[in-house]
């Protein structure tokens, strides 16, 4: 019954996504678990998890705050949890248990590609079977020797320690927090963070109690976190200031030059935002965001030249982008 289950979920999402690969993608959804345990007020604290190895399940530290005896689950089969492996700064923790299920295949999160589509696995709102929302990649965060990603693929509450995937079913981050309300950013911690994870001493004691870097007051979170309620808000000085910032305090970061340039070119200051975007586009080559509206500043500034060279690139780079790129300036590939 539960392999018709995932099967069902994983069906009625294919019909979305013609790169999927079903095989592949059937073998994720079955890595995926729920984390449970009862809290002191008799209450049940849950969240999900994602089979990394044998008989080691990854998940969220956060999602063990409240409990002292917590398990795994599939369906209605339980699994004791022995012992922890906890990174409460990165909000990652490595739980060892008996289990009879296979590991996700681990993919890498610096391979992958604004734009990319992606797939996130996870128990949403306490649901016995996993769901599955597709999206894709917004961008990514270079952030304590990993790349944070943003993606549109959403989860919601339960889902704290799923899996986000590509469309080969590797495992490329583990979906922790978003932004509150809507519209919302949703953010995964890198996949890379697992191998600094399984050096840590094991523990037996729960609670797992600490703060981790995205629960920081606002002053004090990632620059990438701080720039995000502006842009939503569509706070423009604020997101200008926040940015500026950022590129003193890391002038090599390319997003942080991105954003400056979001800024500026919405408080209408376009040559400023035309040199914020060239240095992000300089600090990396396949900063497809920061190409887009170059080409849009181009375009309205009737350069079609820098129109082409600018699709042309786009194109080296995803052939897809480009065909995106050349409907945001209402022209075929070849404008």
């Amino acid at each position: 019954m539960r392999g018709l289950i995932l099967l069902t979920a994983l069906m009625s999402f294919a019909q979305t996504a013609l790169a999927l690969d079903q095989a592949k993608v059937l073998k994720s959804l079955q890595s995926v678990v729920m984390i449970r345990g009862y809290n002191s007020s008799g209450g049940l604290a849950y969240g999900s998890g994602v089979v990394v190895a044998e008989n080691k399940v990854i998940t969220n530290c956060h999602i063990f705050r409240s409990t002292k005896s917590p398990w795994v689950a599939r369906g209605e089969d339980t699994y004791e949890i022995d012992s922890v492996q906890a990174d409460r700064w990165h909000d990652l923790c490595l739980v060892t248990a008996k289990l009879p299920f296979t590991p996700a295949p681990i993919g890498s999160s610096a391979n992958i590609k604004r734009g990319q589509e992606v797939l996130s696995i996870g128990h949403s709102n306490g649901v016995l079977a996993p769901l599955t929302s597709s999206g894709v990649i917004k961008t990514t965060y270079d952030f304590d020797g990993g790349m944070v990603i943003r993606s549109s693929a959403k989860f919601l509450m339960g889902a704290s320690g799923s899996g986000i995937f590509d469309l080969e079913g590797n495992l490329l981050g583990i979906n922790t927090f978003k932004t509150p309300g809507r519209p919302a950013y949703f953010y995964s911690l890198p996949i890379e963070w697992l191998a600094n994870l399984e050096k840590l001493p094991v523990e037996t004691t729960f609670p797992i109690t600490g703060k981790a870097f995205w629960e920081e007051e606002d002053n004090n979170k990632p620059f990438f976190m701080q720039m995000a309620i502006p842009e939503i808000n569509q706070d423009w000085p604020k997101l200008m200031q926040v940015a500026t910032k950022w590129t003193e305090i890391h002038p090599k970061d390319t997003e942080a030059w991105y954003e400056l340039g979001v800024a500026q070119e919405k408080l209408n200051k376009t040559d400023e935002a035309k040199q914020s975007y060239h240095q992000s586009v300089v600090l990396d080559a396949n900063n497809t965001n920061a190409l887009f509206r170059l080409g849009a500043i181009a375009q309205a500034a009737g350069d079609q030249d820098s129109v082409s060279k600018i699709n042309s690139t786009i194109a080296k780079i995803d052939e897809n982008l480009a065909k995106e790129f050349g409907e945001m300036l209402g022209c075929n590939i070849q404008c």
